[in-house]
């Protein structure tokens, strides 16, 4: 039977000796020690048997880190999560195995998967009768003008291109208008159906489903709220990445490009997004070092056109994403994008079939 609080642990209960064998094995006496006492009920011999654990993973650098030393870490947020959790604060359990996910092996990822899944349902019912017969916080839409936003905007924003704007763009037009040619669009009325254009709209949902978590992109609760756009299957390509982005008014993402075709959908919340064409890469002043050369070294919000005479002159399209709207990035076009709201967007990256574009 497992100790781990009244969380289930069907690895850890058969894989924890073999474990804790290795443990020994590298010298981890102590350890061992503190997670047998942990196994028995002692919660402070399981935060010690933690903390350890933590000391281990960064004692060098992380591919030097032995990876019993992982699974270690993972059993001990196990044993401090069942502890939490008996004791009725799932969030607190929830993060501990979040951070299990992050920072631990692979031996017991299971049995955290599981364990985040029971303690999260529980912290759903607590939300629920908590809130009562509260009224729902939902983010309500604001009219306002482009006088209103100019003012937090880049030099010369929405004053020549704007990119234009289809609604219900046919694939056909798509294909033929946007893609081949490499151009940006902005599309709306293509969301209408997405049940996270109601359900992200209500903070309350939000918090139900992903407010207790470390790493909420990773929810599939919220995966399960949107839909891949049919563009995306454009060029006969694959899927890439999907990206959840969450911020509040003035969130400001710097000048970069992506290596992939980009959908950025707007689901709550506007956005001001500008756009390089791919071909003024040196005009934009790219990082030299390669982890950093698809980043700008231009910032758009305090612009030295001494240190950077080229940006100044240069041609750019603009506009501002609503709500239920979404945006085509063509591969390598620099982007810069500010919240205007509250902002919950989701970007889709896709390859065509003829390009080795990311590799």
């Amino acid at each position: 039977m497992s100790t781990a609080g009244s969380l289930s642990t069907p690895l850890l209960d058969a894989q924890g000796p073999n474990i804790l064998h290795e443990i020994s094995e590298q010298g981890g006496y102590a350890y061992v020690g503190m997670s047998t006492l942990a196994a028995a009920g002692d919660l402070r011999a399981a935060e010690a048997a933690l903390e350890v654990a933590w000391e281990q993973l960064h004692s060098g650098p992380w591919h030097s880190v032995l990876p019993i030393w992982r699974d270690a870490y993972s059993m001990a947020c196990l044993r401090v999560a069942g502890f939490s959790y008996a004791a009725g604060e799932f969030s607190e359990a929830i993060r501990v195995l979040d951070m299990g996910l992050i920072m631990g092996g692979l031996a017991l990822r299971k049995d955290l998967e599981s364990a985040i899944d029971k303690a999260t349902a529980k912290a759903s019912l607590v939300t629920v009768s908590d809130q009562g017969a509260e009224a729902q916080c939902r983010v309500v839409p604001r009219e306002f003008n482009d006088a209103e936003v100019l003012p937090a905007l880049p030099m010369k924003s929405l004053s020549s291109n704007i990119v234009s704007k289809r609604s219900a763009l046919s694939m056909e037009e798509f294909l033929c208008d946007y893609f081949l040619s490499g151009c940006p669009v902005v599309i709306s009325e293509c969301m209408a159906h997405w049940p996270a254009r109601t359900k992200w709209n209500d903070m309350d949902y939000l918090k139900r489903i992903a407010g207790y978590r470390t790493v909420p992109v990773e929810i599939e609760e919220l995966r399960k709220d949107i839909l891949i756009p049919d563009y995306c299957f454009t060029g006969g390509g694959e899927l890439k990445s999907l990206n959840a982005w969450f911020g509040p008014a003035g969130t400001v993402t710097p000048l970069h490009q992506d290596p992939h075709h980009n959908i950025l959908a707007q689901v709550v919340g506007r956005k001001y997004v500008r756009l390089y064409c791919a071909t003024l890469s040196e005009e934009l002043y790219p990082y030299s070092e390669s982890m950093l050369k698809n980043s700008s070294q231009v910032d758009l919000d305090s612009m030295d056109v001494n240190k950077f005479p080229k940006v100044h002159d240069l041609e750019f399209m603009d506009c501002i994403l609503e709500e239920g709207e979404m945006l085509y990035i063509p591969p390598k076009w620099w982007h810069y994008v500010r919240s205007l709201t509250k902002s919950l967007s989701v970007s889709f990256w896709w390859s065509d079939s003829g390009s080795s574009e990311g590799s």
